[in-house]
């Protein structure tokens, strides 16, 4: 359906080597759009590139480090100097540092902060003003059900996926007369590699597929529709907006 047409579109998605970026990567690519895969590790997105160009789809690489911030301003540019166009930004790429916060330093709390919170701002600074020369394109950040709730060990995690979801509506509100819609996915508990030992734990297992109505854990696959959405045109009047995709958990107690 053209409404949620990709075509034509160049579309970057950082952290896409696997899990939640590599479903959301695939989605962009089935619907039509030319994705560029990053990770810090070329080796493991040549054979996503591959898997993607087998399948009929149009995909390229770039590897850079997210937390890096000349790493991305580079990247941004090369990307546009290659398609001559970079029309959806991802920001996917975090992880939840567990540690109590009594014994959690600050450079471990600076560290979070700088992969979860700050490269997704320099990532929104660098893309942004590629996409201003075109007066159009879309920043989606991926937040997490986390930055309204919270578990014990994950106060760094939590801090910057609200702090996220803050910068979504300021980066909406000041990029969106130029055209530009920036919005924010918050998952709740997916399928991953990252979340295997708390699938394999039997009373956290029980415990989620319990709080959630829907009864089970997500699959990575069924955030990439979302994703899309806010991409496409579908999405066009879609900005500042914070959409959910938890299964229910968070509407219910």
């Amino acid at each position: 359906m053209r409404l949620f047409s990709l075509r034509g579109k160049t579309v970057l998605v950082t952290g896409s080597s696997r899990g939640l970026g590599w479903a959301i990567a695939c989605g962009m690519a089935e619907a039509g759009g030319h994705v560029v895969l990053n990770g810090r590790d070329p080796g493991t997105l040549a054979p996503r590139r591959e898997a993607l160009e087998k399948a009929g789809f149009a995909a390229s690489v770039q590897p850079f480090d997210v937390s890096d911030p000349q790493a991305v301003a580079a990247a941004v540019a090369a990307i546009v100097e290659r398609h001559g166009r970079l029309d959806v930004l991802v920001s996917n790429a975090g992880f939840p540092f567990r540690k109590a916060v009594t014994d959690m330093s600050e450079g471990e709390w600076a560290h979070v902060i700088a992969t979860d919170l700050t490269a997704s701002f320099v990532l929104a600074r660098e893309a942004g003003t590629a996409m201003l020369a075109r007066k159009r394109g879309r920043i989606i950040m991926i937040s997490s059900i986390m930055a309204r709730i919270a578990r014990p060990t994950i106060a760094a995690y939590c801090a910057a996926k609200g702090g996220l979801e803050a910068m979504t509506r300021a980066l909406a509100a000041e990029l969106g007369p130029s055209g530009i819609t920036c919005n924010s996915i918050a998952p709740g508990w997916f399928r991953t590699d990252a979340t295997r030992p708390l699938q394999e734990n039997a009373e956290f297992n029980a415990t989620i597929c319990r709080r959630t109505p829907l009864g089970r854990w997500g699959e990575p696959e069924e955030l990439a529709g979302a994703a899309i959405f806010l991409a496409s045109d579908a999405g066009s009047f879609v900005n500042g907006a914070v959409l959910t995709v938890d299964g229910g958990l968070t509407a219910v107690l």
